[in-house]
């Protein structure tokens, strides 16, 4: 819900609710039921809890984890952008278009924003980031860490 300066208020989460959460993000094709039962609540209850937290935006939407070197995605790179002052509005829904960028976020520091960008080798890679990346209007400097291994925490 967003407060009247702007700012997103966070949503009153309690004990069960973190408890919901925690369940789907662990495995978000669990049924109602089963979340139900590991939360030692009524099925009814936990239909309704899910229903409200996915209606005040907590629960976002439900997707799948991909392992990207079984999906033939075998080169992986955080990239970084820094970018003209005014160029951030325009630059985000372009690079959200990039088929390779699996994550883009805007921060402060030495750079703008930083992608996850997953390619099919470093060739495309490449292509990537000097040829899409790199000539985008607004876009003055990018550097790139190649991703080793990735370790998924959740």
């Amino acid at each position: 819900m967003a407060a009247r300066d702007g700012r997103v208020e966070p949503a009153e989460l309690d004990d069960i609710d973190r408890s919901i959460i925690a369940e789907l993000t662990r495995d978000g094709r669990m049924s109602v039921t089963q979340v139900a039962e590991n939360v030692h609540i009524s099925r009814a209850h936990a239909y309704t809890r899910i229903n409200r937290l996915t209606a005040d935006g907590v629960l976002s939407r439900f997707t799948a984890v991909v392992d990207p070197i079984k999906a033939g995605l075998k080169s992986s790179a955080y990239v970084t952008l820094k970018l003209k002052q005014d160029a951030w509005r325009e630059l985000r829904e372009k690079l959200g278009a990039i088929p390779e960028v699996h994550h883009i976020a805007l921060v402060g520091g030495d750079f703008d924003v930083i992608l996850l960008v997953r390619a099919v080798d470093n060739i495309d890679l490449r292509r990537v980031i000097f040829d899409q990346l790199q000539s985008m209007p607004g876009v003055l400097d990018t550097q790139t860490f190649l991703v080793f291994e990735d370790v998924d925490t959740r």
